[in-house]
C-alpha cells in the first residue's frame, strides 16, 4: 500500500515518529489487515439510531448519550489517546472549529480508551466546553464494531519506541478504537458518520459542521 497524501490535520502538529516512512510502512500493514477483515463495517452509519451508550467521563461520573444529546446535538469523536499524532491534530483542529460547533448549537464528546492522568490530560487539551469520556476496557469501542487488535508486532514496535500501550489503556491486550466521528441529534439519530480503519484519515471539522446546517 502507498502512504496516503498528507491529510491538512497534519500540518497543525509537529513531525515526529508517526510520519517517519517507517511508521508509515507498519501503518500500511495494520490498515491492510483491518480492511482484509472488514473492520469498521458494522459501526453506525447516518440514518441509523446510535445505541445509547453510557460511560464515565474522566472523573469516574457515568454520562449517557440520551443525556448528552438532550442538550443538543453531538461530536461524539472517538479517539486512540494523546499518545497519537493524528487524534492530537484532530483536536487542535476542533479547537479552530469549536466557535462555529458551538454557534450550531453542538457540542464536543471524546471518547478515549485511556485511564487516570491520561484521560485527565486529553480533558484538559479540549477545555470545558467539550465532554471527555473513558471507554474503560474498551466495552463501548467492542460493541459498536471498532475496537480492533493491533497485532504483536506492532505492541512490540510501540513498546521499542517508548510507547506502552498497556500504560495509558490498563490493559494489556493491545487494543484500539478505530477513529471514528458521528454526529448524533434527537432521538440519537445519526446525521453524520465518519468511519476509517486508516487512522490517519480524519473527518475534516468542516464536512462535520456542514451536517449541523442541515
Amino acid at each position: 500500500m502507498v502512504a496516503p497524501e498528507p491529510h491538512p490535520l497534519l500540518s497543525l502538529y509537529r513531525p515526529g515518529p508517526a510520519v517517519d516512512p517507517v511508521w508509515h510502512e507498519r501503518a500500511d500493514r495494520l490498515v491492510f489487515r483491518l480492511a482484509s477483515l472488514g473492520c469498521g463495517l458494522t459501526a453506525p452509519a447516518a440514518g441509523q439510531t446510535f445505541p445509547d451508550i453510557a460511560l464515565p467521563d474522566w472523573r469516574g461520573r457515568l454520562t449517557s448519550l440520551s443525556t448528552l444529546v438532550a442538550d443538543g446535538p453531538v461530536v461524539l469523536s472517538f479517539h486512540r489517546g494523546l499518545w497519537c499524532p493524528w487524534c492530537r491534530a484532530e483536536l487542535d483542529c476542533w479547537e479552530t472549529a469549536r466557535p462555529q460547533l458551538q454557534q450550531l448549537g453542538g457540542r464536543l464528546v471524546v471518547v478515549t480508551p485511556e485511564v487516570a492522568g491520561h484521560a485527565a490530560a486529553m480533558a484538559r487539551r479540549v477545555g470545558e466546553q467539550a465532554s471527555v469520556l473513558c471507554d474503560v476496557d474498551f466495552g463501548a469501542s467492542a460493541g459498536l464494531g471498532l475496537a480492533v487488535f493491533v497485532g504483536r508486532d506492532l505492541v512490540t514496535e510501540y513498546a521499542a519506541a517508548g510507547l506502552d500501550l498497556a500504560h495509558h489503556h490498563g490493559a494489556a491486550g493491545g487494543m484500539v478504537p478505530i477513529p471514528a466521528t458521528f454526529v448524533i441529534g434527537v432521538g440519537r439519530r445519526v446525521r453524520f458518520a465518519h468511519v476509517d480503519v486508516d487512522f490517519r484519515r480524519r473527518a475534516q471539522p468542516e464536512l462535520v459542521l456542514a451536517s449541523l446546517r442541515w
